[in-house]
């Protein structure tokens, strides 16, 4: 098969394109024929180093397609089934094996494509939206990157998808006016178009000076600083990225002024059961199957274009969700 290896860290240009066995599943995982996979942050985290990785490896932990074996020991999935996952490393690959219980079935519906392009965001949304901060009626909340995968979905729900009655107010950032048109039309009530003004400026003229209960901040170095002052006594800062750089160490005495909380989230902490996984899981597929969700799929690549598709995540020059087409 045709894959995606990593034999050193570094930059795009450690993507190399390789001829590889098909890999054999264990017992309890089961071999996938990948018809979309899903390109994020963390695998150019875990290409520069920044995260650890045994080397050499197969980036890409996101995927959708078609199940070919199922190994000892799988019940519930059977060749042919259309699938999805997250967590496991080797999608940027025409195969994968996945462990059975990370596996979620794709509904009618919805497309391999669409499954590959929200699994991760779409939990990632739901879990901010509905756990880490559950947003409430009458809520304003602020997005950062709000063109990006999550910001876009995270916009939705917290207009449409989470509160009982009246939605949240949403605020977003965005770099470019193209950008600001796509976070409109998620929904956001004000963009702040951070390169021509001061966010923090922007949010307490918006809030009259009264500050946020929570800033959803997926930028990190950047906007973290400013993140802080958005918030309202008592408020929530969740970062739950970094793709500006890591926040540099901070005094935890500074959250005194207001009482103010910050985490750093993770979606396998929001996933830790499998009943859990498929209760959200069932609701972003569900929202997308019935044309709740807009989900956005920015750009497509081939596979032996993985570099590209890294290049131009990390030069913010994508919207959207980025796919990898083996």
């Amino acid at each position: 098969m045709r894959a995606i290896q990593i034999q050193q860290t570094g930059g795009p240009e450690v993507l190399e394109l390789k001829e590889l066995p098909i890999p054999q599943p264990a017992a309890g995982q089961v071999l996938v024929k990948i018809e979309a996979c899903g390109v994020n942050f963390i695998d150019t985290y875990l290409r520069e180093g920044r995260y650890p990785a045994t080397l050499p490896f197969i980036p890409g932990q996101e995927a959708a397609g078609v199940v070919v074996e199922a190994g000892e020991g799988v019940s519930g999935f059977k060749p042919g089934d259309r699938v999805a996952w997250n967590g496991t490393r080797g999608t940027y690959a025409e195969y994968a094996c996945a462990p059975a219980s990370d596996l979620l079935h794709v509904p009618e519906g919805m497309s391999t494509e669409q499954a590959a392009a929200v699994l991760l965001q779409g939990l990632t949304a739901h879990y901010l939206s509905h756990s880490t901060y559950a947003i409430q009626s009458g809520d304003t909340v602020l997005v950062h990157a709000g063109a990006g995968g999550v910001g876009l979905l995270l916009t939705q729900m917290a207009k449409r998808l989470v509160c009982k009655g009246q939605g949240a107010t949403v605020i977003t950032t965005v770099s470019t006016e193209e950008k600001a048109e796509l976070s409109r039309g998620a929904g956001a009530d004000k963009v702040v178009l951070y390169t021509q003004e001061s966010f923090a400026d922007a949010v307490k003229a918006f809030t009259d000076g009264k500050g946020l209960p929570v800033v959803y901040d997926s930028v990190g170095k950047t906007t973290f600083e400013d993140s802080l002052k958005c918030l309202r006594p008592r408020g929530l800062l969740a970062l739950y990225g970094a793709s500006s750089g890591a926040v540099p160490p901070m005094d935890p005495i500074r959250l005194m002024a207001g009482s103010l909380y910050l985490t750093r989230p993770t979606l396998k902490d929001y996933v830790q059961t499998r009943e859990e996984l498929e209760r959200r899981a069932n609701e972003v597929f569900g929202w997308v199957a019935s044309g709740k969700l807009s989900v956005r799929i920015g750009a497509r690549y081939k596979l032996e274009d993985a570099a590209q598709a890294h290049r131009d995540l990390c030069g913010r020059k994508t919207t959207g969700k980025v796919l990898i087409l083996p």
